[in-house]
């Protein structure tokens, strides 16, 4: 039985990853309310056991459950974990500013950086609920929703200002088959949640427009250096951009065909415009928003990101496909570690 038996969670979200995380919850003998909009979706969870909208095939564990009640799941959480769309998640939490329990952990499962602000999710959560940094966890690490939810074994890194907190969240979600790791780093982590989905554009691009794994591979290696640039300007823990949260996130990403953002990359590479590829793909591609804000936070703190730059012309400047490859192998020479 999981040490965890007893906390109580709150998850925020009925998508995929938050349905499929509140089961993991629940299997890791966490009690686990979800929380959703849809009252169809939230029936179906109660009733049947499934969320076939979002997470089709699966079947989730008989002692989850679901409601539409914002402020009554939260009302007595140990952990409140937030899956919401990283663009949209400040205005749909800010009923709850300040209503939190005592104690009470907040989990971020978000990967990106808000639009305007430039900040991290684990901010955004901070200010929207009026909760201290410390007391706030972010999870991430190479998670693609169905295959967890088929309990194929995966790892994932939490990490907390505090130890304390990262071993809590950690406890409340070690599974059989899902492996949580801690870390203090906070800013590494989610760093490399938020551009990750970047670069797996950018991948999805090349391979949408015919280029093989040469290419693939090279927009991998030099993602994840840029992703180590901006890392290093905002004080982050160079060795977490090499482990779960940095390059396993980056990689099953990048390669995988359950990746939204890989998806609608290939979407657009065979010629398709932003409308079109976002309807194709089905659902929400975090990067697709996120680029912007990422590159804007790299450009405050002076950091070179050709990937992410090519990217956000790709979507938002009409650059093509070919351009945008040619423009990016014909930057100056330098040395790799650059």
């Amino acid at each position: 039985m999981s040490a965890a038996t007893g906390l109580r969670a709150a998850v925020l979200g009925t998508g995929a990853w938050g349905t499929t995380f509140a089961a993991i919850m629940t299997d890791a003998g966490t009690r686990v309310r979800l929380w959703g909009r849809s009252a169809e979706v939230v029936d179906e969870i109660n009733g049947a056991h499934r969320n076939s909208r979002n997470l089709p095939g699966a079947r989730l564990p008989e002692g989850l459950g679901a409601t539409t009640d914002l402020a009554g799941v939260v009302a007595d959480a140990d952990l409140v974990v937030v899956a919401l769309p990283s663009q949209s998640v400040r205005a749909v939490l800010a009923p709850l500013s300040g209503t939190l329990p005592a104690g009470c952990v907040v989990v971020s499962l978000m990967k990106g950086v808000e639009l305007g602000t430039h900040q991290r999710m684990s901010e955004v959560l901070g200010e929207a609920l009026a909760v201290a940094p410390a007391r706030v966890a972010v999870l991430s690490g190479p998670n693609l929703a169905r295959e967890i939810a088929e309990h194929q074994p995966a790892g994932a890194v939490v990490a907390a200002q505090r130890p304390e907190v990262a071993e809590l969240v950690a406890g409340a979600c070690a599974a059989a088959y899902f492996r949580p790791y801690t870390t203090t780093d906070v800013v590494g982590v989610e760093l490399g949640g938020a551009v990750k989905n970047v670069i797996a554009l950018a991948v999805g691009m090349a391979q949408g427009r015919g280029f093989g794994d040469n290419t693939k591979a090279t927009l991998i290696t030099r993602g994840l250096a840029e992703t180590a640039r901006l890392g290093a300007a905002l004080g982050a823990q160079p060795a977490t951009f090499a482990g779960l949260a940095g390059m396993g996130d980056l990689v099953a990403t990048c390669a995988s065909p359950l990746s939204r953002n890989h998806t609608l990359g290939a979407h657009i590479g065979a010629g398709r415009g932003l409308d079109e590829a976002t309807r194709l793909t089905g659902g929400t591609a975090e990067g697709v928003k996120s680029c912007r804000s990422v590159l804007e936070l790299a450009r405050l703190h002076g950091v070179d990101m050709p990937i992410t730059e090519a990217v956000v012309a790709a979507l938002y400047e009409g650059l093509a496909v070919e351009e945008m490859t040619a423009s990016l192998l014909s930057r100056p020479l330098k040395h790799e570690r650059a």
